[in-house]
């Protein structure tokens, strides 16, 4: 009988997050490319009479551990769709940052879905498991598939995109949050202040760049530095002005572009090669961290592993 199941599941970085106007409904559609990174969390999912969380590693003072965390709500809203009680301690052990706009509490709820599906023997397919992901929230899907992926709607659905090759990263993080939802609001505001509008029918339909997704394909960074891109980025300097001088640190550090990470305040740069990612993580300094992509999406680790 398995008693526990533990998960290593990868962060994100958009290369392309495109957004358009608001809707009536207060969301934005988007096209949103997502790639994961070699920087993981780890969901264990533990056989127990109810729900409990608890979490260890980095930034875990700023998650909640109850039922409002992402990966609870996951469990739940398994459980619920097979018709069972929640009976499960997850323990989290986290490396992506926290509300870093790397996606770590998403990453969160992917990797409790797979820990409770495997640990409770449901073989949930995972065109379900997408699904139950899409509504526990738009950036949820993504880690269960890794690699790379378009994400249009509000980004949960998902069309798996070809990456080839290593893409070199490094991540800056910055203390402190930003919240999604305020984010997205101060881009609405600038969009509104500049009297181009911010509604759905006022903001060009977001689409997948051709040239993103060829970079890709080939495995180019040069050329994928070129066409780097996200709409929320003016929204995450202005809430965030210091931003800008990470950014020209990385530049100025030899990092072929610099890019704010979703909705922020992490900063991606991408390198040319494993030796650049370096030397640019070693300018920035000890916040810095180095990954490689794609990465693998959720993966259920051998008990050896855990």
């Amino acid at each position: 009988m398995v008693t526990a199941v533990t998960v290593r599941v990868p962060a994100k970085v958009n290369v392309q997050l495109a957004v358009g106007g608001r809707r009536p409904d207060g969301f934005h559609d988007l096209a949103n490319v997502f790639l994961a990174v070699g920087l993981y969390d780890r969901v264990t999912a533990r056989s127990a009479d109810e729900l409990t969380i608890t979490a260890e590693g980095r930034d875990v003072a700023g998650i909640p551990l109850d039922r409002t965390n992402l990966a609870a709500r996951a469990a739940v809203a398994l459980a619920e769709h097979h018709g069972i009680e929640p009976g499960v301690h997850l323990h989290i052990a986290k490396d992506i940052p926290v509300a870093g706009g790397m996606a770590g509490g998403s990453a969160d709820g992917a990797g409790a879905l797979l820990a409770c599906d495997a640990l409770w023997g449901l073989r949930t397919p995972m065109a379900e498991l997408l699904r139950i992901a899409g509504e526990l929230g738009s950036d949820v899907p993504f880690p269960l598939l890794g690699g790379a992926a378009l994400g249009v709607g509000r980004g949960e659905r998902l069309t798996a995109l070809e990456v080839s090759g290593a893409f070199h990263w490094v991540f800056a993080l910055a203390d402190g949050g930003l919240s999604t939802p305020e984010v997205y609001r101060e881009c609405d505001r600038l969009r509104r202040e500049s009297g181009a509008g911010d509604l759905a029918g006022e903001v060009a339909e977001p689409a997948a760049d051709p040239a993103l997704v060829a970079a890709l394909a080939d495995g180019d960074a040069h050329a994928l530095s070129r066409v780097l891109v996200n709409d929320l980025q003016e929204a995450a300097l202005s809430l965030r002005p210091g931003l800008a001088d990470t950014v020209a640190a990385g530049l100025g550090a030899g990092a072929l572009a610099g890019i704010v990470s979703g909705s922020g305040p992490t900063v991606a740069f991408l390198a040319a090669e494993e030796e650049g990612a370096a030397k640019i993580a070693a300018v920035l300094g000890g916040s810095a961290r180095v990954a490689v992509a794609p990465a693998a999406g959720a993966t259920v680790l051998p008990q050896a592993d855990r």
